[in-house]
């Protein structure tokens, strides 16, 4: 696990507030996912996660963001992951915000990453 790191995703708006975030790669994902260490939350809009997500994954769309509905399993690290990275930075802004001091982790390449890399697709 990689070290914890502040971002100031932006400022003025409450929804870009300062996250403290753990990049997952691919590798750690993959494997995370296999041995269910990981819950996946995609934050992409409905349309494109019907069109391919990351096997696994839950839906959380960024648009109508829901930390209360992220999973809160005991020993189970939530992930969050969108196309590219940028989303799930901004929704791990949300969810701690509202509390959720143990969502820290982000995947960075987010399904672009995973697609072009030729790993599995679920739609």
């Amino acid at each position: 696990m990689l070290g914890v790191t502040k971002l100031k995703t932006g400022e003025g708006d409450p929804a870009m507030a300062t996250a403290n975030f753990e990049n997952v790669s691919r590798e750690e994902l993959k494997e995370g996912l296999a041995n269910g260490s990981i819950l996946l939350v995609d934050v992409r809009e409905p349309n494109e996660f019907a069109a391919g997500h990351i096997p696994g994954a839950t839906l959380n769309p960024l648009q109508k963001f829901d930390p209360k509905a992220l999973p809160n399993i005991p020993g189970k690290r939530v992930v969050l992951s969108c196309r590219s990275g940028r989303r799930s930075l901004t929704a791990l802004a949300l969810a701690q915000e509202a509390g959720r001091g143990d969502v820290l982790a982000h995947y960075p390449g987010g399904f672009q990453e995973w697609s072009n890399a030729g790993e599995p697709v679920e739609v």
